[in-house]
């Protein structure tokens, strides 16, 4: 009888461990999914416009890159160059007269890719195997993956605990690394000679 009890027990308890082992991590993913915020369920489109516009505009060039605004009323008086403590400058505040303002920033080649096994605390054989070794190829290709993945994609009843990390990991990442204005949307730029992404729709902001 004790025997009988004692392995009853000891299956009970056995039972009530696997529940929680699979129990909580699906809780937590739903709660994840929840929470999370507005940019997180919003992923890459095409722009509707993408029409060059035709005003009279100024070449501006930076950091090795040349580009073209629509606009001619640069105060050059008011142009700062960042970091102001670094000789190596990466950061331009370009102001104009009409009051707009425009930020431009020169990257380092992978800064996502190389840059985040610092930030998660984790090695670059962690982030492939939880991102996948495509995502980890280049800037781009992680971020496509990052701006693609919603809460709505989530896996919530699995037992596997890899995806579960790997789920959430993409959600605080996503969360976190967009700016305000991708509430309004994320949107797939692209020429003949790179391919991006903007955040935030023009036509709002």
């Amino acid at each position: 009888m004790l025997r009988r009890i004692l392995v009853t027990l000891v299956i009970a308890i056995a039972v009530v461990f696997a529940g929680v082992e699979w129990v909580a991590p699906v809780a937590l993913s739903f709660y994840a999914a929840e929470k999370a915020p507005a940019v997180a369920r919003v992923v890459p489109t095409d722009l509707k416009d993408q029409s060059i516009s035709q005003a009279a505009g100024t070449k501006l060039s930076y950091f090795g890159y040349e580009f073209e605004v629509p606009w001619s009323d640069l105060d050059e008086t008011q142009t700062k160059l960042y970091p102001k403590d670094k000789p190596e400058k990466c950061k331009v505040d370009l102001q104009f007269r009409s009051g707009l303002r425009l930020l431009v920033t020169a990257t380092p080649l992978r800064e996502w890719v190389n840059g985040l096994p610092e930030e998660l605390k984790a090695s670059p054989q962690e982030l492939e195997s939880a991102f996948g070794t495509e995502a980890m190829k280049s800037d781009y290709n992680f971020l496509k993956t990052l701006y693609a993945f919603t809460p709505d994609a989530m896996h919530h009843w699995t037992v596997s605990s890899a995806v579960h990390a790997r789920e959430g990991l993409l959600l605080i990442v996503k969360s976190l690394g967009t700016v305000k204005a991708a509430d309004t949307g994320i949107f797939n730029v692209r020429n003949e000679n790179y391919k991006g992404f903007q955040q935030g729709a023009p036509r709002i902001r």
